[in-house]
């Protein structure tokens, strides 16, 4: 249900060029402080946070996702269209620097052995060109592990309550999981397709590097947000049909949904809450609290306990991200009411 994050690169994606990715709009506010920012500023002055961290961020995944293909004069030149975006004396313009460096004579190093290859093998070259194009089939391959996750996921809940509960339950968790990847792309960042578990649950690899603690949060909360809109769009189909099956989706759906924002392990809540000060934590602590005594919804508890105990963790910012404060509060509400007055399936055939 989680999203799982990593700065190592995975498969190869088709990601923009560098022609193809579009340059920023120019930035007057510093993004993390709201300090003013002329012209030509690529660093804060106040809080030394680069301006178009965003921007280096698309560049950086479509150059990883280059350098997986082997594709180093591309990479080369993505990092090289990074280089204008940041002060010519930061640390990060030195490592990309003597990355560009590397990559020449991984260039070099390859065009050299395709030169080797074609003086041995001859007329018998573009034979090997194309067994080793035939990479990129086995590439899509892969792609089926998430098939087969969902496959997966489906026949065990299909064993345990039947196909059409599984099938509305595996779509609905996917859709969750659709939330992270889709908040994840439209950051211009690298993400795989979502992965099933069967009995576990499921979550969305992506790949990061210096991204703000709020955009952290909103990637985490996209999941139960999308998850809330399913259990939504199933209870419209229960109106529409009469069919208690779609009754027991959307409960269930909202049911998960909010129990994944308990702060703990890698739950979606967990992510959030690295971007909420003591002071934003307490506040969720009291409204779970407030939540139980109106509703009378046990995972409130749990909530309140998850978010009691971050009150003593050493992870809280200083500054706390009222976006964040506001949306998990906000999904709170709406999944609490939504099994507030959606009836619970098992307890009406009781």
């Amino acid at each position: 249900m989680e999203s799982a994050t990593n700065s190592n690169p995975a498969s190869p994606e088709i990601l923009p060029a560098a022609e193809t990715i579009p340059p920023p709009e120019q930035i007057y506010s510093c993004p993390n402080c709201q300090h003013y920012i002329t012209d030509g500023v690529l660093a804060c002055p106040d809080c030394g946070t680069l301006v178009y961290a965003a921007h280096l961020n698309r560049i950086g995944a479509a150059a990883a996702s280059a350098e997986s293909e082997g594709k180093f004069a591309e990479a080369h030149e993505l990092w090289k269209s990074a280089l204008e975006w940041l002060p010519q004396d930061a640390a990060q313009a030195g490592q990309i620097r003597a990355h560009m460096a590397t990559l020449t004579g991984r260039q070099a190093a390859a065009e050299d052995r395709q030169a080797k290859w074609k003086k041995r093998l001859g007329p018998l070259f573009p034979v090997f060109v194309a067994a080793a194009k035939f990479k990129s089939v086995l590439f899509l391959l892969f792609k089926m592990k998430f098939l087969l996750g969902f496959l997966g996921y489906f026949g065990l809940y299909w064993a345990l309550f039947g196909w059409k509960f599984a099938l509305g339950f595996t779509i609905s968790i996917l859709i969750h999981e659709l939330g992270h990847y889709v908040a994840i792309r439209r950051r211009g960042l690298k993400a795989d397709l979502p992965m099933f578990l069967p009995g576990l649950g499921a979550y969305v690899r992506w790949f990061h590097q210096g991204m703000r603690l709020d955009q952290l949060a909103a990637i985490a909360l996209a999941g139960p947000l999308w998850g809330l809109g399913a259990a939504v769009a199933c209870l419209g189909l229960f109106f529409w049909t009469h069919m208690p099956l779609f009754q027991a989706l959307a409960y269930t759906g909202a049911w998960i949904n909010l129990l994944n924002l308990i702060p703990v392990l890698g739950l979606d809540g967990a992510q959030a809450t690295y971007a909420l000060n003591k002071l934003g934590r307490g506040l969720i602590l009291t409204s779970c609290l407030v939540l139980f005594g109106l509703m009378r919804e046990g995972v409130f508890l749990f909530l309140a306990a998850g978010m009691g105990w971050r009150m003593f963790t050493n992870d809280a910012p200083e500054e706390n991200s009222v976006g964040t404060l506001a949306g998990y509060l906000a999904l709170l509400i709406a999944l609490g009411a939504f099994l507030y007055f959606v009836p619970d399936p098992g307890r009406m055939a009781r």
